[in-house]
């Protein structure tokens, strides 16, 4: 029973990653026929609904202090992330995008030592600079000094804040709550946002009907909202269940790879400096996270990656 409990770990793991690793190309796509705003807006939408019986169950569940936390969730791990990905991937390869967002382990443990005031080991404020250093690499792969900058890049750079940022507010004021419960009510509140900007301040049905393209670009965007958040939330948890945090936080080390996959099949190009700032960033999460002990730490890698996608 314990090695089938493995093996089925393991197989679910592969298959998390492959759906978050999938996101930055599914982006891509709705980005054919759709404007970044519509992009951004759909995702929520997507998903906000088809969490929404969730949402509904938990409602009566939460506690009166932790109604503006989980509205800063919903904004800080959701919404705002979602506007800021579909803006960067205008201008930013889905691969060289999905290698970024592994920063966020990387600004989660920054802001707990520099605003939650938590104490880190010496080894975490190496991998941050690691991880920083690679991420300057990455974003002047186009060419030489400040002309080769995608400055689009800084678009990931703020998502991945919000989304560290989520993290320990997760870990600071929502600890008594079932990660379902924070995910659900969370977009559960802020729904509606991306639901009446998407009806009355964007020609997205109009769209539906007479641009070539859209009706597909649409359904990418819906799969990711569907995939990406109420799916894969499924799976983690499960995961998380049949093992540990440790063993399902190595779900970090996949997902870039899946994403410069999925970019390079199609028709992207990545060159030595973006495979080298790639490692780098990769090297630095590693050595940021490497041997955490207790279960504070730990908690914060499994929180980022279940809420940061």
């Amino acid at each position: 029973m314990i090695e089938n409990k493995g093996l089925l770990a393991r197989l679910l793991l592969v298959v998390l990653a492959l759906i978050w690793g999938s996101s930055f190309i599914l982006v891509k796509k709705g980005l054919v026929a759709l404007g970044p705003m519509e992009v951004g807006a759909l995702r929520i939408v997507a998903a906000s609904l088809c969490l929404f019986p969730f949402g509904v169950r938990y409602f009566k569940y939460i506690e009166k202090r932790e109604w503006v936390y989980l509205i800063s969730v919903g904004f800080c791990g959701s919404l705002i992330p979602s506007f800021l990905f579909a803006f960067a991937q205008t201008r930013l390869p889905s691969g060289v995008t999905g290698i970024l967002n592994t920063l966020v382990p990387i600004f989660t443990i920054l802001i707990a030592a520099l605003i939650f005031k938590h104490k880190q080991p010496g080894r975490a404020y190496l991998g941050v600079v690691v991880g920083f250093v690679g991420s300057v690499v990455l974003v002047m792969a186009g060419g030489g000094g400040l002309a080769g900058i995608n400055y689009y890049a800084f678009l990931v750079f703020l998502a991945t804040v919000f989304y560290a940022t989520n993290v320990n507010l997760i870990k600071e004021y929502l600890q008594g709550q079932k990660a379902l419960a924070i995910t659900s009510v969370s977009l559960l509140l802020v729904g509606p946002i991306p639901i009446y900007f998407l009806l009355a301040h964007t020609d997205f049905i109009e769209k539906l009907g007479t641009v070539p393209g859209a009706a597909t670009s649409a359904l990418y965007v819906t799969l990711l909202g569907v995939m990406g958040t109420a799916v894969a939330l499924i799976i983690f948890n499960h995961i998380v269940r049949l093992t540990n945090p440790v063993f399902t936080s190595s779900v970090t080390y996949i997902i870039p790879i899946v994403a410069v996959g999925w970019g390079l099949i199609d028709g992207e190009t990545l060159n030595l400096m973006h495979l080298g700032g790639m490692a780098l960033i990769l090297a630095g999460v590693y050595v940021t996270n490497k041997r955490s002990k207790g279960p504070v730490q730990n908690k914060v890698k499994v929180e980022q990656q279940e809420l940061a996608k």
